[in-house]
């Protein structure tokens, strides 16, 4: 992927934000709106709720760490000063993140934790297309876990 592409694909991103906060607004779901604004606290709530969780394989605490440092971090790939669009990047590492932690040990692990809106967590993971997966999609293998649909 070449930084140009990267660099597309970021500025799609951030206008699919804006218009889905937008849109929130304007069809009177204000609630809806500041949740996806306050996403990155509920992200690091559930995160640090994750990491204490022993249900949580190791590896999965692991990449947890990283995105909590990500999201935690004053150095960002855009400014978080800058409203709505700031945490954008945050968000992203954390639905990849999630998306994995879905995989590896279940949806229902992760909505133990979840202390936002349901229908965001339902968002976020349908975004990178883990919405689907049950806790029967996940089974335990050799002392880790893994998606039976992969």
């Amino acid at each position: 992927m070449t930084l140009h592409t990267l660099a597309v694909t970021f500025a799609i991103a951030v206008g699919v934000w804006l218009v889905a906060i937008a849109a929130l607004y304007a069809f009177g779901k204000p609630r809806a709106a500041r949740e996806l604004v306050t996403l990155v606290p509920n992200l690091l709530r559930l995160f640090r709720g994750l990491m204490r969780d022993p249900r949580v394989p190791r590896r999965a605490k692991v990449l947890l760490a990283l995105g909590a440092v990500w999201l935690a971090s004053p150095i960002d790939l855009l400014p978080e000063f800058l409203p709505v669009i700031g945490p954008l990047d945050d968000a992203i590492v954390a639905a990849v993140v999630l998306r994995y932690l879905v995989t590896h040990t279940g949806r229902g692990v992760i909505e133990d934790h979840w202390q936002g809106q349901p229908e965001t967590l339902d968002r976020v993971l349908r975004l990178f297309g883990r919405a689907e997966l049950t806790d029967d999609d996940v089974r335990p293998v050799k002392g880790r876990v893994t998606n039976r649909t992969s």
